[in-house]
């Protein structure tokens, strides 16, 4: 799991809510080694292999990727899309290849797809809490 955005997501939780307006929770991770100690505390049941938790929840509103290349990257975004789950991610490479569709089927779907470049993520800003 990207375990920087988690600690930033923590510690960081009263000052991204003050300038989003919204809180961000971060309910659920999914990561294929869950026993490597990342050094962020997590409540127990947030992490899981399978990323179908994360993706067909029905209480998580943005979905972020983390995994970095094309596959299976890109299976997972546009299953979130289609489960209406907003996207967020900096992989360049995804979306330098299959942007094109990823954004298409956003549309579609009615979400949105947030990106930053180089060195973190965007978030949009939304009237209502999300979890992550």
């Amino acid at each position: 799991m990207g375990s920087g955005v988690g600690r930033i997501l923590q510690k960081n939780s009263r000052l991204i809510e003050k300038r989003l307006g919204a809180k961000l929770t971060l309910k659920r991770i999914a990561d294929i080694d869950l026993e490597t100690d990342r050094g962020v505390k997590l409540k127990p049941g947030v992490l899981t292999r399978r990323a179908d938790d994360v993706i067909k929840d029905p209480e998580i509103d943005i979905v972020m990727e983390l995994m970095g290349g094309t596959e299976p990257a890109k299976t997972f975004i546009l299953k979130a899309i289609r489960n209406r789950k907003h996207i967020v991610t900096a992989n360049k490479a995804l979306l330098a290849l299959h942007g094109d569709e990823i954004f298409r089927e956003a549309h579609r779907f009615g979400v949105d797809v947030n990106f930053e470049a180089s060195v973190g993520v965007v978030f949009h800003s939304f009237a209502r809490s999300r979890k992550v």
